[in-house]
């Protein structure tokens, strides 16, 4: 088992505009947890969505079936319930139908009292030419720290 589970999604960053973010906890079973906490989880295709009453669920989360589980294992692409306040859920809704923003998964992670959770972003998505800029800035920023790198040596 990993000392400290942290699963990105890289992708987001890079497609999508962070706006403000937001840690929820999520609703999982038994053999799901222990799947995470081997690391066997993946968000990078992942988004979350509002069902009718108004509950957030991430879709397209892959946590892979865990070894040891028998016939009690679970689904690896299941709907999972995501947890936070009811001021939160409003204020995400009312984002998501007013302006049409999405909301992203960011980062998985266990907290200190072994509890999984999910850094969720509200997101606007990036034209093509933003990430072309996005692409020009990372490249600029390894050349200059090879140039400084090159320079103190």
């Amino acid at each position: 088992m990993q000392a400290n589970i942290n699963i990105k999604n890289k992708r987001a960053r890079f497609d999508y505009e962070i706006l403000e973010t937001f840690t929820a906890g999520i609703v999982l079973g038994g053999t799901e947890i222990k799947s995470i906490r081997l690391g066997k989880a993946s968000i990078s295709q992942s988004f979350c969505e509002f069902n009718d009453n108004g509950e957030l669920f991430v879709i397209n989360m892959q946590i892979d079936e865990y070894s040891h589980g028998g016939h009690y294992n679970h689904k690896p692409k299941a709907e999972r319930k995501l947890l936070l306040n009811k001021r939160e859920l409003k204020k995400l809704r009312k984002e998501v139908a007013t302006s049409g923003l999405t909301i992203v998964p960011l980062k998985m992670f266990i907290n200190d009292r072994g509890l999984a959770k999910v850094n969720i972003g509200l997101a606007k998505g990036k034209k093509l030419y933003d990430k072309r800029e996005t692409i020009k800035d990372r490249d600029n920023k390894k050349n200059l720290a090879r140039i400084k790198k090159s320079f103190n040596n």
